[in-house]
Protein backbone atom coordinates (compact mmCIF):
# COMPACT_ATOMS: atom_id res chain seq x y z
CA UNK A 1 0.00 0.00 0.00
CA UNK A 2 1.46 3.32 -1.04
CA UNK A 3 1.86 6.20 1.36
CA UNK A 4 -1.29 8.36 1.41
CA UNK A 5 -1.17 11.59 -0.58
CA UNK A 6 -3.21 13.57 1.94
CA UNK A 7 -5.35 13.28 5.06
CA UNK A 8 -8.38 12.00 3.15
CA UNK A 9 -6.26 9.23 1.61
CA UNK A 10 -5.00 8.39 5.10
CA UNK A 11 -8.55 8.07 6.40
CA UNK A 12 -9.32 5.72 3.52
CA UNK A 13 -6.59 3.34 4.69
CA UNK A 14 -8.38 2.78 7.99
CA UNK A 15 -10.47 0.07 6.35
CA UNK A 16 -7.30 -2.04 6.06
CA UNK A 17 -6.22 -4.53 8.70
CA UNK A 18 -2.81 -2.92 9.26
CA UNK A 19 -0.74 0.03 8.12
CA UNK A 20 1.76 -0.51 5.34
CA UNK A 21 5.22 -1.70 6.38
CA UNK A 22 6.57 0.85 3.88
CA UNK A 23 5.18 3.79 5.85
CA UNK A 24 7.31 5.79 8.28
CA UNK A 25 6.82 4.80 11.92
CA UNK A 26 5.19 8.13 12.70
CA UNK A 27 2.40 7.47 10.21
CA UNK A 28 1.97 3.93 11.51
CA UNK A 29 1.62 5.23 15.07
CA UNK A 30 -1.13 7.63 14.04
CA UNK A 31 -2.86 4.92 12.01
CA UNK A 32 -3.07 2.73 15.11
CA UNK A 33 -4.40 5.67 17.10
CA UNK A 34 -7.07 6.34 14.46
CA UNK A 35 -8.08 2.68 14.69
CA UNK A 36 -8.53 3.04 18.46
CA UNK A 37 -5.42 1.09 19.46
CA UNK A 38 -3.77 3.57 21.83
CA UNK A 39 -1.30 0.99 23.14
CA UNK A 40 0.03 0.00 19.71
CA UNK A 41 0.31 3.68 18.78
CA UNK A 42 2.14 4.45 22.02
CA UNK A 43 4.49 1.49 21.54
CA UNK A 44 5.54 2.77 18.10
CA UNK A 45 5.92 6.38 19.28
CA UNK A 46 7.88 5.35 22.35
CA UNK A 47 10.48 3.62 20.18
CA UNK A 48 10.94 6.75 18.04
CA UNK A 49 13.77 8.68 19.64
CA UNK A 50 13.29 11.95 17.79
CA UNK A 51 11.16 15.10 17.87
CA UNK A 52 8.38 13.49 15.83
CA UNK A 53 8.16 10.58 18.25
CA UNK A 54 8.00 13.04 21.13
CA UNK A 55 5.20 15.00 19.43
CA UNK A 56 3.13 11.85 18.87
CA UNK A 57 3.92 10.69 22.40
CA UNK A 58 2.71 14.06 23.73
CA UNK A 59 -0.48 13.89 21.69
CA UNK A 60 -1.22 10.39 22.98
CA UNK A 61 -0.75 11.38 26.62
CA UNK A 62 -2.90 14.45 26.04
CA UNK A 63 -5.53 12.14 24.59
CA UNK A 64 -5.47 9.91 27.66
CA UNK A 65 -5.90 12.99 29.86
CA UNK A 66 -2.40 13.03 31.36
CA UNK A 67 -1.57 16.70 30.79
CA UNK A 68 1.51 16.64 33.03
CA UNK A 69 3.14 13.83 31.05
CA UNK A 70 1.93 15.33 27.76
CA UNK A 71 3.55 18.63 28.71
CA UNK A 72 6.88 16.90 29.22
CA UNK A 73 6.70 15.32 25.75
CA UNK A 74 5.61 18.57 24.07
CA UNK A 75 8.68 20.23 25.58
CA UNK A 76 10.86 17.38 24.29
CA UNK A 77 9.30 17.90 20.85
CA UNK A 78 9.93 21.65 21.19
CA UNK A 79 6.23 22.38 20.69
CA UNK A 80 3.75 24.41 22.68
CA UNK A 81 0.91 22.61 24.43
CA UNK A 82 -1.89 22.82 21.84
CA UNK A 83 -5.23 24.50 22.33
CA UNK A 84 -6.92 22.88 19.33
CA UNK A 85 -8.98 19.70 19.55
CA UNK A 86 -7.41 16.25 19.59
CA UNK A 87 -8.93 15.56 16.18
CA UNK A 88 -7.36 18.71 14.76
CA UNK A 89 -3.99 17.87 16.26
CA UNK A 90 -4.17 14.32 14.87
CA UNK A 91 -4.86 15.74 11.41
CA UNK A 92 -2.10 18.35 11.81
CA UNK A 93 0.49 15.72 12.73
CA UNK A 94 -0.52 13.49 9.81
CA UNK A 95 -0.34 16.41 7.37
CA UNK A 96 3.07 17.36 8.76
CA UNK A 97 4.33 13.80 8.19
CA UNK A 98 2.88 13.58 4.68
CA UNK A 99 4.37 16.96 3.73
CA UNK A 100 7.79 16.00 5.09
CA UNK A 101 8.12 12.62 3.39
Amino acid sequence: MAKPNDYEDFKGTLQNGAPSNEWPDALKALWYDAKGDWKASHDVAQDMENAMGSWIHAYLHRKEGDEFNAGYWYRRAQRKFPTNSLEEEHRDIINFILDAN
